[in-house]
């Protein structure tokens, strides 16, 4: 299943701050292991988005609770879940099994 999890922060700016290493380190190792694809930082800067495949929502919890964002009551999780019925070709077929791949015709 994949999940797209928004950490919207709930402490001022600075108090993030100062667990971004640990919370960067942490997306470092689930994106070592495949269950974290993608994480970065909301335009507006309010909040962050995190792109996780996990066999359940009791994983990506387990997952989440590791987060010293998670840890320091920083963030608001809004977990949505999804199984994609069309894919990119390039997008691994792993993260998406049940989806029909679609050519890509060109950069956009």
């Amino acid at each position: 299943m994949l999940y797209v999890v928004t950490l919207t922060y709930s402490k001022p700016k600075e108090v993030v701050a100062a667990h971004l290493d640990t919370h960067k380190a942490w997306l470092v190792r689930y994106i070592t292991s495949g269950k974290i694809l993608a994480a970065g930082p909301m335009e507006n800067g309010s909040a962050g988005i995190i792109i996780a495949a996990c066999e359940s929502r009791h994983g990506l919890d387990a997952l989440l609770q590791e987060d010293s964002f998670y840890q320091n009551d920083l963030v608001e999780y809004d977990v949505r879940a999804f199984s994609p019925a069309l894919r990119a070709e390039p997008f691994p077929a792993e993260w998406a099994a049940g989806a029909k791949s679609v050519p890509v015709s060109g950069a956009g």
